[in-house]
């Protein structure tokens, strides 16, 4: 009896951790995803994101489409979305999103990429 809710306690307290920690990056709504997508990413990642709207930086603007870029986990979306990336045009979005709306752009960015390279959760 004290071992199995020792054992529910553990994993409480793993998962409770792995949302405390962005590791859990829960399921967005592509469909509003896309609206967003559409409004405020596609000047510099393009209409099928891959990197080629008509904004063109140095570095080059990442493909989204890219396996590269599929196989990056929900999280470290969630997380260059909210920051940004030094030493590059993608700008921190933690002040015009909310968390809901980037999980929302990071469903949509899935189903840009399809099915294949996905980086759960």
């Amino acid at each position: 009896m004290n071992l199995r809710v020792g054992v529910c306690g553990i994993g409480q307290m793993i998962f409770f951790s792995a949302i405390v920690a962005g590791v859990y990056a829960g399921t967005g709504n592509a469909g509003k995803g896309k609206t967003l997508y559409a409004n405020l990413c596609i000047r510099c990642h393009g209409v099928e994101g891959k990197g080629n709207g008509p904004m063109t930086f140095t570095p080059p603007v990442a493909d989204l489409t890219a396996p590269a870029a599929q196989g990056k986990l929900d999280a470290t979306v969630l997380k260059t979305i909210h920051d940004g990336r030094t030493n590059t045009a993608m700008g921190a979005w933690k002040f015009v999103l909310s968390e809901e709306d980037m999980r929302d752009v990071t469903a949509y960015l899935r189903q840009l990429g399809g099915e294949a390279g996905r980086g759960h959760p």
